[in-house]
């Protein structure tokens, strides 16, 4: 068997249990999913039609999802102030406790036993993985304002809110910087 099947039949094994694990606390895995988008998504991503980019399914197939998150108390649904027609979703106080006990955790801490080097190494090679499928697929690539083309940052490492989406023209406020965004365009490498 070549490394690469073998890395395909892995990669699907992982997936399928990682799928399994998600029937927890009330939840589907798609349920869990959303949450988890929504947790790391930054102010321009939490909206109907950003979560269905990123999870690959239908504005409606969300639209259900979100229906169950807020009827449990996870999520709220609020009207965008600068266009009264959008949404954004929230994690409610609930939501984001629930997170904390996301069942996805176990993947985390068996990555967790792996040494420092075997977990740059494996990031690396699904993120490269991932980047792949994306674009043989044409799928949209979501990532992180500071690995992307329109962040601006302002020369000083001290003060975050000071960095700039030039896509938005607008200031990225602290603590988003690390979150994803619909908007992702990857920066070249340094």
């Amino acid at each position: 068997m070549s490394d690469c099947v073998r890395i395909a039949e892995l990669v699907d094994r992982l997936g399928r249990m990682a799928h399994g694990l998600q029937y927890a606390s009330g939840l589907n895995p798609a349920q869990w999913e959303a949450l988890r988008f929504i947790a790391r998504a930054n102010r321009y991503s939490r909206s109907p039609g950003a979560i269905a980019r990123y999870l690959g399914t239908t504005r409606g197939t969300v639209s259900q999802t979100l229906i169950a998150l807020e009827a449990k108390g996870y999520v709220r649904r609020l009207r965008c102030d600068a266009d009264r027609r959008a949404l954004t979703v929230d994690l409610t106080d609930t939501g984001r406790a629930l997170i904390e006990e996301d069942p996805l955790c176990l993947v985390l801490r068996a990555a967790d036993a792996l040494d420092c080097d075997a977990q740059l190494r494996l990031a690396d090679g699904l993120d490269g993985l991932v980047r792949a499928v994306q674009s043989a697929k044409g799928m949209p690539e979501f990532g992180p304002c500071l690995n992307c083309v329109h962040f601006l940052p302002d020369g000083r490492d001290d003060e975050a809110e000071s960095c700039r989406c030039a896509l938005a023209d607008e200031p990225i406020p602290a603590g988003e910087t690390a979150k994803i965004c619909v908007q992702f365009e990857a920066a070249a490498p340094a």
